[in-house]
C-alpha cells in the first residue's frame, strides 16, 4: 500500500485500487490530487492489469476544491484545463480498464473523472451534478465532451443551468453509470468486474479502449475501416491463439502476458 496527499493505492494481485483520500474535504479534486492521478496513470506498475477508483468517506469526488481556489490568468486558466484534459485521458486512454466504485457525492470535476473511466457502478447515495452555473463557472475538464457525449448537449446543457441533481437510478437510465447497486456493494462488484476484465486477453482490452471511443467520432466509413484493421490486430495476436486453443480444449483461456 502506498501513501501520499490526496490518494491511497491499494494492490488486489493484478488489480490497483486507487482511492480519493480527501475525506474532510468530500475528496474534492486540487491539483495534488491531479498530479497524482497523472503520476500513476502515466506510469502504472507493470503488472497491473486493471484498475478501481474510488472515494473515501463515503463520497467519490464533490468536484473543484473551491477553498484552494487560486486567480489565474485566462491563459494559466487554459493551461489548467488543458492538464485536466490530459490527466483524464490517461485514465480512459493509458490502455488500462478503469473501472469507477462511486458513492456520494459525483459532481463537478468528480464526475468529470468517472466519465473518463470505463466502467460506472453507483450506489444509492450518489448524486451526479454540474453545479457550475450556479458558481459562476463553466466546466473545464472535460464534462462538455465525456459528459455532453453521455447525455447530449441538451440534457447537459440543462443540468449545468439549473443546478439539477441526478440520483443513481436516474443516472443509471441516463448512461451516466452502467451499474445501479446497494448500499456497500459499489466497490465488492468494482473489484469482481476488474478481476473479469483482467483475465480478457491484454491486447483485446487495449484494442476496444483504443478504438471504440475514437470509431464513434469518426465517419460511418472510416469507421468501418477502423475496425477492420482492429479486427486484424486482435485476431491474429497470441490472445486469440490461447482464446481458439481453449475454446478447442474445453478450457478458460489463459492470457497471461
Amino acid at each position: 500500500m502506498t501513501d501520499t496527499a490526496a490518494t491511497r493505492i491499494d494492490r488486489h494481485d493484478d488489480i490497483a485500487v486507487v482511492t480519493f483520500d480527501r475525506p474532510q474535504k468530500r475528496n474534492a479534486m486540487n491539483d495534488a490530487l491531479i498530479a497524482e492521478l497523472d503520476a500513476f496513470f502515466s506510469n502504472p506498475p507493470k503488472d497491473v492489469r486493471a484498475v478501481v477508483i474510488t472515494g473515501a468517506g463515503g463520497h467519490f469526488c464533490s468536484g473543484l476544491d473551491l477553498s484552494e481556489h487560486q486567480h489565474r490568468s485566462p491563459e494559466e486558466t487554459v493551461y489548467h484545463s488543458r492538464n485536466w484534459h490530459r490527466v483524464a485521458d490517461l485514465i480512459e486512454f493509458g490502455g488500462l480498464p478503469v473501472i469507477a466504485a462511486l458513492t456520494g457525492a459525483v459532481i463537478g470535476g468528480g464526475l468529470e473523472i468517472a466519465t473518463a473511466a470505463h466502467v460506472r457502478i453507483a450506489e444509492p447515495s450518489v448524486r451526479f451534478q454540474l453545479p457550475e452555473g450556479r458558481r459562476g463557472i463553466f466546466v473545464g475538464g472535460g464534462a462538455t465532451v465525456r459528459v455532453g457525449r453521455i447525455l447530449g448537449a441538451d440534457r447537459m446543457r440543462e443540468m449545468m443551468l439549473t443546478g439539477r441533481s441526478y440520483g443513481a437510478e436516474d443516472g443509471h437510465r441516463l448512461g451516466l453509470a452502467h451499474y445501479s447497486v446497494g448500499e456497500g456493494e459499489a466497490l465488492p462488484l468494482a473489484l469482481e468486474l476488474a478481476r473479469t476484465v483482467a483475465d480478457n486477453a491484454p491486447f483485446s482490452n487495449y484494442l476496444m479502449i483504443q478504438a471504440i471511443g475514437r470509431i464513434t467520432e469518426m465517419s460511418r466509413s472510416d469507421g468501418l475501416f477502423t475496425e477492420s484493421l482492429s479486427a486484424a490486430m486482435a485476431q491474429t495476436s497470441e490472445g486469440a491463439k490461447e482464446g481458439l486453443r481453449a475454446f478447442l480444449e474445453k478450457r478458460a483461456p489463459n492470457f497471461r502476458p
